[in-house]
């Protein structure tokens, strides 16, 4: 038997289980049972294999269309769903499995698949690529194609021995910084077809995919926290079950930027509703390169004035408002506004905000409690996270347990106050510590302990959501740790990093894309009075490249600076819908760090926004190589000398002018059935 789900074809035959290109949909490792076939991998399970068809159903919900798939092990007892939702004219889906045990012993589970699947013996091992990314702090977003074949999944000769392979490349992430080390994105493309997967999983805490080969072919498995990573286990009684984490697959015959272009529609259908996707306002922070966490009065007032002068639709007040002195680490958590440093209480400055046009904002860590904060003996010790009875301790913070009603609370007294008392309308949420493992607190094992707070802290979050509908969050974890679609579901943009260096944001926001929507992905962009023109272009270029987010010392610029800045807001506001519908590219290929050409493309219906990027030993001209001729117009800047193109059969080519080292363009390309050739 088959079953076909649009672009999705699951195996079921009578005598095996239900699998996907020759590998099983589900695999589970649990105590007693094991694997099949002895490994390091989560494939051939002894209960993956024991698994057989018992129906599957499919039906509506709301835009999505859902597949459920049903098994069941009869020496374990296990039932299985997997569950496969997916978007009308969107080739991807998002699958999560539900076991029950409907045997007479409780079952012990040491991990679980959100899905499994095989890429089939069309796609050998030679043709692969696997793309991944790495990420930490002011680095993120760092990504890399490589042949499997190249060191990553050796030639083992597994036809002469008859089995499959035993090791695996996996990428493992630990603790709540779910973006902190390697991203939850992976892909496989096959280079000489042009097929393409990308997957992701959506989990913000600790997560594994992994790739290797089989006898069958390629294999990938995607899951939430392990046993052998992450410390979880989890008791399943007879009656009792449990759902894995969600994760999405796109696919695509159109290779990697097709099936990022899948991911990317995806993803918009994920997405919480809200205002803000329809509006994507332009956000001034205060903090990076300006500020820096010792905002007052008087220092905010002629800032809040010039941002709204060059446009700014959100002004943020960052960290430091809650405190009295700049040694604010290890007291947070009570969340009052500081009398110090606005003399007239900070309602002066929301006022200022407000009256000015904009949204007002305020910077908010809820996760965490400072040692010597006043709240650490307000609340017990079970709204903590600990170990053996012990409040984890990181960096002077303890870290809030949202499992528990107490700390919930907490959490809602703020918000609602500083909402409903203070007309706030925008939270940046910050998240500057990891607690681990987890907590054994009321927990079969600590990595059980920590999947419960996650979920309890997406529940805080749609209930914040549901109670305050028109809130903007801004998702961020010193920067981008913590950028995961379990979040970004749920909130309106992230953070992309705090890189306080210009000069080297440019491949951040270049890859951003890649794993976070580009009307989501918040690229600083931070002009100062002592640049030089092209150079406050450059940092403008960058925010461009996705959701502009703004700060720097816009009070003290000359009138000429500012105009230059204002150019670049009024450039966003005009490009900003179609930003919203675009799908990324990359020209160049995908950004390396010291890449001294980056670009760029997001594809929107009948336009295309090209942000280039020339760097300290590039050569004077590029050739972008487009199939299709367009016509290429200047954005921004329009004030600073052009830069000259030409159209050829190999592409667009772009020639830089002056002898600034750094220097940046953004430009509208339009479909043309004539060579062009001009200026930008």
């Amino acid at each position: 038997m088959r079953v076909t789900w649009g672009r999705f074809v699951i195996d079921a035959p009578e005598d095996a289980p239900l699998s996907w290109g020759g590998q099983a949909l589900v695999e589970v490792l649990a105590a007693g049972f094991g694997r099949a076939h002895v490994s390091q991998r989560f494939a051939d399970t002894a209960i993956g294999r024991g698994l057989r068809y018992t129906g599957h159903a499919e039906s509506r919900d709301g835009n999505f269309h859902e597949l459920r798939l049903d098994q069941r092990d009869a020496g374990s007892g296990l039932a299985a769903r997997v569950t496969l939702r997916s978007a009308g004219g969107v080739a991807a889906c998002q699958a999560t499995t539900t076991l029950t045990n409907e045997g007479a012993e409780p079952i012990l589970l040491l991990g679980v698949t959100s899905l499994a699947l095989g890429l089939g013996d069309t796609h050998p091992i030679a043709d692969l690529d696997l793309v991944s990314g790495a990420s930490e702090w002011l680095g993120e977003g760092r990504w890399t194609r490589q042949a499997l074949r190249d060191g990553l999944v050796p030639d083992l000769g597994l036809l002469l021995h008859g089995q499959s392979g035993r090791g695996r490349l996996a990428r493992v992430s630990t603790g709540t910084w779910s973006t902190g080390s390697h991203l939850p994105v992976g892909g496989l493309i096959d280079r000489r077809r042009g097929d393409a997967w990308i997957w992701q999983v959506e989990h913000n805490g600790p997560w594994r995919w992994e790739t290797g080969e089989r006898l069958a072919g390629a294999y990938v498995a995607l899951l939430g926290p392990t046993d052998i990573d992450h410390q979880w286990q989890q008791w399943l009684a007879p009656g009792e079950s449990f759902t894995t984490v969600p994760v999405s697959l796109a696919v695509s015959s159109q290779g990697l930027e097709g099936a990022v272009a899948e991911m990317t529609a995806h993803r918009r259908h994920l997405i919480r509703p809200h205002l803000d996707r329809a509006e994507l306002p332009v956000v001034f922070n205060d903090y990076m390169n300006t500020l820096m966490g010792d905002p007052t009065t008087a220092k905010l007032l002629p800032l809040i004035d010039a941002a709204a002068e060059t446009g700014a639709e959100v002004f943020c007040v960052d960290a430091g408002w809650y405190d009295n002195s700049a040694a604010w680490w290890d007291s947070v958590g009570e969340w009052q506004p500081s009398q110090t440093r606005f003399p007239r209480g900070i309602e002066e400055v929301i006022a200022r905000i407000r009256g000015r046009g904009m949204v007002a904002g305020l910077w908010l860590e809820p996760e965490v409690i400072g040692v010597h904060s006043p709240m650490r003996d307000k609340l017990p010790d079970e709204a903590f996270l600990q170990r053996g009875g012990v409040r984890l301790v990181e960096h002077g913070r303890f870290h809030l347990d949202l499992r528990h009603p107490a700390a919930v609370g907490h959490l809602d007294e703020v918000v609602d106050r500083l909402v409903e008392q203070l007309g706030v309308g925008y939270l940046k949420l910050d998240y500057n510590i990891d607690p681990g493992a987890g907590t054994d607190l009321e927990a079969g094992s600590v990595g059980a302990g920590l999947l419960g707070h996650n979920r309890a802290h997406l529940a805080w979050l749609d209930a914040l959501l549901d109670r305050h509908p028109g809130l903007i969050l801004e998702n961020c974890a010193s920067g981008g740790m913590r950028a995961d679609y379990a979040l970004l579901s749920r909130m309106q943009l992230q953070s992309t990093s705090d890189q306080q260096d210009w000069r080297r944001y440019p491949p951040i926001a270049v890859a951003a894309p890649l794993s976070v929507l580009p009307e989501q992905a918040a690229n600083w962009a931070y002009p100062q009075p002592e640049m030089t023109d092209e150079q406050i272009a450059y940092t403008m270029v960058t925010g461009l490249a996705g959701r502009l987010y703004l700060s720097g010392r816009l009070d003290a610029m000359s009138g000429g600076q500012r105009r230059l800045v204002g150019d670049g807001v009024d450039t966003y506001r005009k490009i900003r819908g179609e930003i919203a519908t675009a799908a990324p590219a990359w020209p160049l290929g995908l950004p390396a760090w010291d890449d001294a050409w980056l670009a760029v493309a997001l594809r929107a219906p009948g336009v295309t926004y090209l942000a280039l990027w020339r760097r300290p030993g590039a050569t004077p001209s590029v050739t972008l190589p487009f199939s299709q001729r367009v016509t290429a117009d200047a954005l921004y800047p329009r004030g600073l000398p052009a830069w000259t193109t030409a159209w050829s059969p190999g592409g667009l080519t772009v020639t830089a002018t002056g002898d600034e080292p750094f220097s940046a363009r953004l430009f509208r390309l339009l479909p043309n059935e004539l060579p062009t050739e001009g200026s930008l």
